[in-house]
């Protein structure tokens, strides 16, 4: 068996080489699962985030940045194009330096694999808690470089991103050691201290970024977030309402993630209006797919059949129709989300326009640090903004 995943494998990046130019490099893993990731994902452009928070007890600012920041971070990364083509988003979570995790482990613990599912990656920020704690920065990078699947595709923009406000140096693993691992994996590592420039670049967070060729970066981890409301964002939060009318849940999933979509929505909205618009624009993108439950972007997938549907698998709306009766309804729904986040996308360039003019400085520290991180290194792979 391990023998045909090989070949398999193998075979997919010859072929990738042959036509792309691309030198991938074979996978490693006998993991059935890691490899049909690989046949899945190694083709396609993405541009990869794994986001390492502290959440020691000191830390509650940085984590309520990440929860109020989340969108704006996605709809700028949205925005993003390489070669004509709009590259697909992960993000991954860690959390270390918390007390009430396992010491054995380093004090960390992967929340999130690589995602694509931003209500999964919303729910899973809106989760943290902070107690304790013991940072171990270079155990953190090391795991996350060790557990996560960063693919071969060179195109494909890879990036670290931890935050804290402890010395870099502390635990077992040395940074250097996992800085070096991140190079070789054509992983870029950018730090990002929770408090004094200076301070940061004596703790050795700046010298962990300059050998994971980043960013380094300070910020006022309690600073509120600032948002600038617009005369748009109401005609956008009810495009929303009309936005959620069109998915179309299936699948034993389903109605769970659709009130995951909810609760997202209404996380969103705890901090304000203008947050919520933030969300909608994200969920008007093409970063926000649902195909694993949702028929509308599931009728927009390839490997979709609509023979394989089991009518226990459909809404109460759907049940017992004919196959051609299904497709009806779904392209119709499909139709008007087309139109719908058509006319988000419109409001949003005016609104964007309208905060530009009306923001008079740049103070959403990690929104900032890492979307200007972002599009520094994301210049070197030939990347544009629209």
């Amino acid at each position: 068996m391990k023998t045909i995943l090989k070949t398999m494998v193998l075979g997919l990046f010859l072929f990738v080489l042959l036509t792309c130019n691309a030198n991938s490099k074979k996978s490693t893993s006998s993991d059935l699962a890691m490899v049909e990731n690989t046949i899945e994902h190694d083709n396609e452009q993405f541009i990869k985030v794994a986001l390492l928070l502290d959440t020691s007890n000191s830390m509650d600012g940085l984590i309520d940045q990440a929860k109020a920041q989340l969108w704006e971070i996605v709809n700028e990364l949205s925005y993003a194009k390489c070669n004509d083509t709009k590259p697909n988003l992960q993000i991954a979570l860690y959390e270390y330096g918390n007390d009430g995790l396992n010491g054995k482990e380093g004090f960390l613990r992967q929340v999130l694999a690589f995602s694509s599912d931003l209500d999964e990656i919303s729910k899973q920020l809106f989760s943290l808690s902070t107690n304790g704690g013991n940072e171990y920065c270079g155990q953190v990078i090391l795991t996350s470089l060790k557990q996560l699947h960063w693919g071969n595709n060179p195109n494909d923009l890879k990036l670290i991103f931890i935050a804290g406000n402890e010395p870099f140096t502390q635990g077992k693993v040395s940074y250097k050691e996992a800085t070096k691992l991140a190079v070789d994996k054509n992983v870029t590592v950018n730090t990002i201290f929770c408090g004094d420039y200076n301070q940061g670049i004596s703790s050795y967070w700046k010298d962990g970024a300059d050998l994971g060729k980043g960013n380094y970066m300070a910020i006022n981890h309690n600073h509120h977030t600032t948002y600038v409301a617009s005369p748009f964002d109401d005609q956008i939060l009810q495009l929303n309402q009309k936005l959620n009318q069109t998915y179309v849940a299936y699948g034993s999933a389903g109605r769970q993630k659709m009130s995951l979509q909810s609760e997202q929505d209404a996380n969103a909205q705890e901090y304000n209006s203008a947050n919520a618009v933030s969300r909608t624009v994200s969920k008007s993108s093409h970063l926000y797919k649902n195909d694993s439950w949702d028929l509308v972007d599931a009728h927009n997938s390839n490997s979709f059949k609509y023979e394989d549907l089991k009518d226990s698998d459909l809404p109460s709306e759907l049940k017992e129709k004919s196959t051609e009766e299904i497709k009806a309804y779904v392209t119709q729904k499909s139709e008007e989300r087309s139109v719908i986040q058509k006319n988000i996308q419109n409001l949003n360039e005016k609104r964007r326009t309208y905060i530009l003019q009306q923001q008079k400085e740049e103070n959403n520290g990690l929104e900032n640090a890492m979307i200007n991180a972002i599009k520094t290194q994301a210049q070197l792979k030939h990347y544009s903004w629209e």
